[in-house]
């Protein structure tokens, strides 16, 4: 235990049964040896980096973004705010730059935990509904990236599937009767008044270019909710990677 802290894991618990981003395959575990035949247990493991809580790398949008391995500890460790903004926002609601400072008080280069209020729904929680999580959760439009740029955050972390709104990924096309069902609780006729084509997952396109990455699918205790402290993600020292699962930790 470092002296004077705390620790607080900040990590969904992962296994065969943890849900990959939609469209990606679910992992596979099996034993290649095991105990009663070779006298030792050996598991083989096939997973996508996007299962269960991850960061994102600069290599997951950009050609020529740095790798998981060129991540020093310096930035995936340091000072960060837990904004709880899950009083406000509910199903395809628009968080904004507002509702996060309403409630904390963000400083320049902090990374930034985004509680929504969705790790309720995560797969291994007792009101698990991964099709909530993934598929209806509150995301941000520009204005959001905008002031994220503006402050130079650090980095993002997510209680939910996505830093983009669902209806600004691939969940828009491969669910057409949620985006009309997304278009009707946000009252518009046509999602791109909202999220056009050229701001298409700009939480990856736009923020990555600049340096600003994000976790996926944390979760934070209670006791956490608008404090200051220091948060540091782990993921593997992966040389090509674009992404990574990791265990994140909160210091208090």
């Amino acid at each position: 235990m470092l002296d004077g802290y705390e620790m607080y894991d900040l990590t969904q618990p992962w296994s065969v049964d943890t849900p990959a981003w939609p469209t990606y395959d679910n992992p596979k575990v099996w034993y290649q040896k095991s105990l009663d035949t070779e006298k030792v247990n050996g598991q083989k493991i096939e997973f996508t980096n996007h299962t269960g809580t991850h960061i994102d790398g600069e290599k997951h949008f950009l050609a020529n973004g740095r790798d998981i391995e060129e991540l020093g500890l310096d930035e995936l460790v340091g000072d960060a705010v837990i904004a709880d903004i899950s009083d406000k926002v509910g199903d395809y609601d628009i968080y904004t730059s507002e509702m996060i400072e309403d409630v904390c008080d963000v400083q320049e280069g902090d990374i930034l935990f985004i509680h929504t209020g969705y790790q309720d729904y995560a797969w291994h929680t007792d009101e698990a509904d991964p099709h909530r999580f993934f598929c209806k959760h509150p995301g941000p439009n520009a204005e959001f990236a905008e002031w994220c740029k503006e402050k130079n955050l650090n980095y993002l972390i997510l209680d939910c599937g996505s830093a983009d709104h669902p209806m600004n990924t691939v969940v828009r096309d491969i669910r057409p009767e949620l985006a009309e069902e997304a278009a009707d609780h946000l009252g518009v006729d046509d999602l791109d008044e909202i999220f056009p084509p050229e701001g298409y997952q700009l939480m990856h396109n736009e923020l990555f270019p600049e340096g600003i990455i994000h976790v996926e699918n944390a979760q934070v205790p209670e006791e956490l909710l608008n404090e200051r402290l220091q948060i540091g993600t782990f993921p593997w020292r992966f040389r090509g990677g674009e992404s990574s699962v990791s265990r994140v930790v909160a210091f208090k």
